[in-house]
């Protein structure tokens, strides 16, 4: 039934307009599209919006809300069964992991994303993640376009097996600041987190300062392209400085009353 599938597409690609895409399309996924358009709209950054026949201005935002949730599903499934002795905390940390930010502007760059997407920014720049926002709206239009089954089979084979090496993303810890809460929570000592500033940067993009406070002192700051990436620069250059600072440590323990 694949091959049939598989050979209706090849036929329909000999009348079809956007060859490339549908070429490229099936490169990433394994797949032809059957519903070309969706895969446009997924290449449509918010920066430069398409019009409607009705008149409406859209972006693959939508699309990116939906990739987004199918890709948590098919990676936390995957865990589970890859993983069947481990606890809650160490499947929410792995899979954040594969999904952060940062992990799927990676893969969208060696997908080569970037040469399909229609922005007007440049993703060279390190701005809204534009490669890994267009990997879950092109997520969220296969998903439509082919299902949940085909979708999983895309996102394991096609992202997480060819992009991530299970093994070594085990060992390494990223979650600064869950490591830096669990210290604190050790030692009963206090921690915030303050926003100390918001600027934009060349390109018009909101970047956000963050200091952690630890037992009523300063610890560190850090800034992001978002609060929370933010608050794992402070959160990483703390934890430095627990670890290099022993003046500064005595001090976040004395206040605590730890000795």
């Amino acid at each position: 039934m694949a091959s049939l599938t598989n050979l209706i597409s090849l036929i329909k690609l000999l009348f079809v307009k956007d060859k490339e895409l549908y070429v490229y399309v099936h490169g990433i996924t394994g797949y032809y599209p059957q519903d070309i358009e969706l895969y446009k709209l997924a290449l449509v950054h918010r920066s430069k919006p398409i019009q409607l026949p009705d008149g409406r201005w859209t972006n693959n935002e939508r699309l990116e809300y939906l990739g987004d949730a199918v890709l948590d599903l098919v990676v936390a499934d995957y865990l589970y069964g890859q993983f069947p002795r481990k606890h809650e905390g160490f499947l929410t940390s792995t899979r954040a992991k594969i999904v952060q930010r940062e992990s799927l502007n990676r893969v969208g760059r060696a997908l080569h994303l970037d040469a399909h997407v229609r922005a007007a920014t440049h993703s060279t720049s390190h701005n809204s993640y534009i490669n890994g926002n267009a990997l879950e709206a092109l997520i969220g239009a296969f998903y439509l376009d082919h299902g949940f089954k085909r979708s999983r089979r895309f996102i394991i084979d096609r992202i997480i097996k060819q992009h991530f090496d299970l093994g070594e993303l085990v060992k390494t810890e990223q979650n600064f600041k869950s490591r830096l809460i669990e210290w604190t929570q050790k030692y009963h000592v206090s921690i915030e987190y303050a926003l100390v500033d918001t600027v934009n940067d060349s390109d018009n993009n909101p970047v956000f300062k963050t200091a952690v406070i630890i037992a009523g002192q300063f610890a560190a700051d850090g800034t992001g392209y978002s609060k929370k990436e933010s608050h794992q620069n402070a959160s990483k250059k703390a934890l430095d400085r627990l670890r290099s600072d022993t003046n500064f440590r005595q001090l976040v323990l004395t206040s605590s009353g730890e000795n």
